[in-house]
């Protein structure tokens, strides 16, 4: 968002260490940051932390929810705590930014130009069977089906809400749990994508450049989707 001219972020996560060292990045790049630590699987600090944000910034344009728990555990042995951490994080705080964003953007609309934009960060792991990280592909299934109730909803405030769901790609933690070679054999292309590779196609649907799509989900795969 900072390579193409954005000059306020805000950002928000349960980690205020890892808070600090992004905004850190940011502002180096010019950017003017606020921050907030919030959980946002529940509902009072969800809505706390967006409005933490909107009180130092003003007016928020785009939200993008990244936020998620990436767990591997074989389908049969998938505990009532396991199930309950990933609906938490991916899908109820999915949610709830939602609504606070919503609710935020309405009061600001001034049809017929677009009033915000919402991108919901899914995955390629939500269309294919995955026994080994079932509940995490379930999740990423429950935000593509929220993205378009909420498209549905808020159409006529015009606001855009749509989500991307990416494979895997070449993080550092996927470094780090040596995922990379069984990314590259899954892709097509035969390679995992580099994080800005995905990156630009969430930023496109973020911006300006995106004035009609609404409800949809864009697949970034590198082929994988039908490999």
């Amino acid at each position: 968002m900072a390579s193409h001219g954005v000059a306020r972020i805000g950002l928000i996560d349960r980690n205020a260490e890892l808070l600090a060292s992004s905004a850190e990045t940011l502002r180096a790049l010019g950017v003017e940051v606020a921050t907030s630590v919030a959980d946002i699987a529940r509902s009072e600090t969800a809505h706390r932390g967006f409005n933490e944000i909107t009180e130092r910034l003003g007016r928020v344009h785009c939200l993008i929810n990244s936020a998620a728990i990436y767990p591997r555990k074989p389908i049969l042995e998938i505990t009532d705590e396991e199930w309950d951490l990933e609906n938490a994080i991916n899908v109820k705080g999915t949610y709830h930014m939602m609504v606070a964003a919503i609710l935020h953007m309405r009061q600001h609309v001034n049809a017929p130009e677009v009033t915000g934009r919402i991108v919901n960060v899914t995955s390629v792991d939500a269309f294919k069977a995955h026994p080994q990280n079932a509940h995490y592909a379930a999740t990423k299934a429950a935000v593509v089906s929220l993205t378009k109730s909420f498209a549905a909803e808020v159409a006529k405030d015009q606001i855009l809400v749509n989500s991307v769901a990416p494979a895997g790609f070449a993080t550092d933690r996927a470094k780090e749990l040596g995922f990379l070679p069984e990314l590259a054999k899954a892709s097509a292309l035969g390679r995992a994508a580099e994080p800005v590779e995905m990156a630009e196609w969430i930023v496109m649907m973020a911006s300006s450049r995106n004035t009609y799509a609404t409800g949809e989900n864009v697949v970034i795969s590198g082929g994988y989707i039908y490999v």
